[in-house]
């Protein structure tokens, strides 16, 4: 299903489950150019469809994760504000949301999502890593809000998913000053799950991450992750009614038995694929 995929921006590689998507505008630190926001949520739609992809990980070509937004986005528009300025205020929002959905398809999609992170994360970049599930970092990243230094509230979904994920006192004084905080830093804040010493360890571990997360039920690795962003967004009463729901509906005695099978026996157990769509 996957096969078919192409991208000038992103470089694809599936193997036991786990989809590696790459960033690979190294040339320009991996900004987010036009290619990159109308890609993303094509190919996240592509492998969320495939039951064959269990978890996907995120990073990037080159020295830097990313560098955030690349302005050329913004082409067109800005002399459409100067001759029509109602007009263009709607083009800039309709964009602006274009963007926030292709993000977006990340936090979308069924199965988890690690963003493997290493040389800078700036601006869209920190929009980019927290519509992930899980982030890792090398030692040497840099993460910055920068949108501040040029003057603009950033608007692609930092300042809705950061606040859920760490302080938001630290949110503020970033989102703020726009200063440049480091690995440890966002490891201690908890944004950051681990620290490794350079690009191509950041990455393994993450795959190896995604490996383990791929042996498990599909099943029950996208209910988990259907109920922890609902639970994000909605309070305790609301979020055990929907996970009781859930599993009322969902809940299927063929992968419990294979996992209590395979515990017993001390093996893998192997679970089945989720079905294609129908038709």
């Amino acid at each position: 299903m996957t096969d078919s995929i192409s991208s000038t921006y992103f470089a694809l590689s599936i193997e036991d489950g786990v989809a590696h998507l790459e960033m690979n505008n190294p040339d320009k630190a991996n900004s987010m150019t036009p290619d990159f926001w109308a890609d993303l949520p094509r190919i996240a739609a592509a492998l969320d469809a495939d039951p064959a992809v269990r978890c996907v990980v995120l990073s990037g070509r080159g020295r830097h994760f990313t560098s955030g937004m690349d302005l050329a986005v913004f082409n067109g528009i800005t002399g459409l504000m100067q001759s029509e300025p109602g007009r263009g205020a709607y083009a800039l929002r309709d964009l602006v949301r274009k963007f926030q959905a292709s993000l977006s398809s990340l936090e979308e999609m069924r199965v988890p999502v690690i963003a493997a992170v290493h040389g800078v994360c700036l601006g869209g970049g920190i929009d980019l890593i927290t519509a992930c599930d899980i982030r890792v970092a090398s030692t040497e990243t840099a993460f910055g809000i920068e949108e501040i230094h040029i003057g603009m509230t950033a608007d692609v979904g930092t300042l809705q998913r950061l606040p859920k994920l760490i302080a938001p006192g630290i949110v503020r004084e970033l989102a703020y000053t726009g200063r440049r905080f480091s690995a440890d830093e966002a490891k201690g804040w908890g944004l950051v799950n681990a620290i490794h010493p350079d690009r191509e360890a950041t990455i393994e571990s993450a795959l190896a991450m995604a490996r383990e997360i791929a042996a498990k039920s599909p099943l029950a690795i996208a209910g988990t992750k259907n109920a922890l962003t609902y639970a994000r967004d909605h309070g305790v009463a609301d979020g055990l009614d929907q996970i009781a729901t859930w599993n009322g509906g969902m809940l299927r005695p063929e992968d419990l038995m294979k996992a209590l099978q395979a515990k017993m026996t001390k093996q893998t157990a192997l679970f089945a694929d989720l079905l294609d769509d129908a038709g």
